[in-house]
């Protein structure tokens, strides 16, 4: 929560609709977070959120819109994801995406990405 006071963002939490995790609205610099999500989908979701209001990003309705959320997407999942930490649970549980999540406790979205930033390094 420190980046969210930072950067003069409010948090709060409330129920949100159609299965959305987390809303950034940009006129309040204001994120709100559903309130029946489980720790690591909250602390992933924050993050993400946290990086649309660092760049101040508008809403996603848009091919600007697109491309804030793949940066987002991107930004989140490498800053919750420890490359050494990655490849041991990598190793660990054979590649097993959802294993993996569980074990860096991050969503399956969030090691998706990863793996995603890691193939296009490697091309």
């Amino acid at each position: 929560m420190h980046e969210a006071s930072t950067l003069g963002i409010r948090v709060e939490e409330r129920r949100l609709p159609n299965g959305l995790c987390g809303v950034y609205y940009e006129p309040a610099r204001l994120i709100i977070l559903d309130e029946s999500l489980p720790d690591f989908q909250r602390r992933c979701t924050l993050c993400h959120e946290l990086v649309h209001a660092r760049y101040h990003d508008t809403g996603c309705g848009t091919i600007y819109g697109v491309k804030a959320e793949r940066r987002a997407r991107r930004e989140t999942a490498l800053r919750l994801i420890d490359p050494v930490e990655y490849a041991s649970a990598e190793e660990l549980h054979e590649g097993d995406a959802y294993r993996i999540a569980c074990e860096l406790d991050v969503t399956l979205q969030v090691v998706e990405d990863y793996r995603r930033l890691l193939h296009d390094t490697l091309r």
